[in-house]
């Protein structure tokens, strides 16, 4: 009897997203997808909490992000929780799915029936595909997932996904984005799951490893995309994902973008300084060296909330950033150290790429209570116990630009629009 109430309680959820969905007249078109923050106002909502609290599990969510990102952790799978996600559809006939967007991950994680661990609610029947097929051991893309197992004759693997230990078996099926079909499309298909690190929507990766979308799509998109994030607390829904090279921003700044064999699936580009309104921050350059042995550098990432600054580089912003604040009192909110309780007027901050700027307005930079007063920097120092060298530049502070990444011409853009 529980389980039918869990069971109808995660249909009806499920329901209701789609039927706000139609309700708001939200379409996917062409090669373009709808993105949706998991906060918007279209998605199913849990129990209602203070903005102090929401911000401190953001912020430890982010923790555990950049423990994957982390050089140290090459080859871990993802720790956080999907802050975006897409529809896709997947099978004969198409099976429509949830999945997180994410920049930096390669293979699609999609949860299938019968997956023991997994949400009930979101989850890929291949018994009910006609274009579903299993992959052999002997199929190349077998030796480029973690830890490959062949006790039968399909290409199965098991990984580490924060605390979970998931498995799965690797298979092909057609996926259609928006109106557009990838054909044998390979994906892991989740079996088991121990743990609560899995998100329950599966997840599309978007790097650059042989098994991303980017690449497994590249004679149709030409491994070009872009993307822009709406806010968080935007009541509107407009964030899009664009496929493809039509329809890209044509007058757009853009920085080389980087390979780093110790990190092969993320987008390096090279951050060169920062600067606080019209003060270049004083930041050693070893803060920002590109390092193929150590994977030091900079790299802009959709599924962390809060940018990550290297140590010696945040705190010579946030320094900066409170001297140009004067004398007003200074407190914390969880893990952030520059907050202020009363309206302030704060200065402009600006990353400084390689060919680009990118001037944040105070949206991007500043996170505000919705019920009070309270203000903080919402970037903090890369965590200490994992050995970061990497800078992130993330979602919060990408929110409401276009984001244009070519592959194939190793570039990264970056243009102001409004997605919120």
């Amino acid at each position: 009897m529980v389980m039918r109430s869990t069971l109808f309680f995660s249909l009806a959820i499920l329901f209701f997203f789609f039927f706000r969905i139609a309700q708001c007249g939200i379409e996917d078109r062409g090669s373009t997808l709808q993105i949706l923050h998991v906060d918007s106002k279209l998605t199913p909502k849990s129990p209602l909490i203070s903005w102090e609290r929401s911000v401190i599990q953001m912020q430890s969510k982010d923790n555990a992000r950049l423990r994957y990102l982390a050089p140290i952790a090459s080859g871990r799978s993802i720790t956080q929780n999907p802050t975006y996600i897409v529809r896709a559809k997947m099978g004969t006939p198409a099976q429509t799915l949830l999945m997180a967007l994410d920049t930096s991950n390669d293979a699609a994680l999609v949860p299938c029936a019968g997956c023991v661990g997994c949400s009930s609610s979101s989850t890929f029947d291949p018994s009910l595909s006609s274009s579903f097929k299993p992959l052999a051991c002997g199929a190349p893309q077998c030796s480029q997932v973690p830890n490959p197992s062949c006790g039968g004759t399909t290409c199965g693997y098991s990984t580490t996904y924060g605390n979970s230990v998931v498995s799965a078996t690797l298979a092909q099926d057609n996926i259609t984005l928006a109106t557009d079909s990838v054909l044998a499309y390979t994906f892991s298909c989740i079996r088991n799951s121990t743990g609560t690190s899995l998100p329950a929507q599966g997840l599309l990766g978007l790097g650059r490893g042989p098994l991303s979308l980017v690449t497994q799509s590249s004679s149709l998109y030409q491994s070009v995309f872009s993307y822009c994030l709406p806010s968080y607390k935007s009541s509107n829904f407009t964030g899009s994902l664009r496929l493809g090279p039509n329809s890209q921003p044509i007058r757009i700044k853009t920085s080389p973008l980087l390979r780093n064999p110790r990190r092969s699936s993320l987008y390096y580009v090279n951050l060169t300084a920062i600067r606080v309104a019209r003060t270049v921050v004083n930041i050693p350059p070893s803060a920002f060296a590109f390092n193929t042995t150590t994977g030091a550098g900079t790299v802009f990432d959709s599924g962390t909330v809060f940018t990550s600054l290297v140590k010696p580089a945040y705190t010579a912003v946030r320094d900066e950033f409170r001297r140009k604040m004067g004398n007003a009192t200074i407190s914390t909110l969880g893990g952030f150290d520059t907050c202020y309780n009363v309206p302030v007027t704060v200065p402009t901050i600006t990353f400084m790429f390689s060919g680009m700027n990118v001037t944040l307005p105070q949206d991007n930079f500043l996170i505000r209570s919705s019920t009070g007063t309270t203000s903080c920097l919402a970037m903090a120092a890369a965590p200490d116990n994992v050995n970061s060298v990497l800078n992130v530049i993330a979602s919060f502070q990408q929110q409401n630009h276009r984001v244009l990444i070519d592959v194939s011409n190793s570039k990264l853009g970056v243009a102001r629009e409004a997605c919120s």
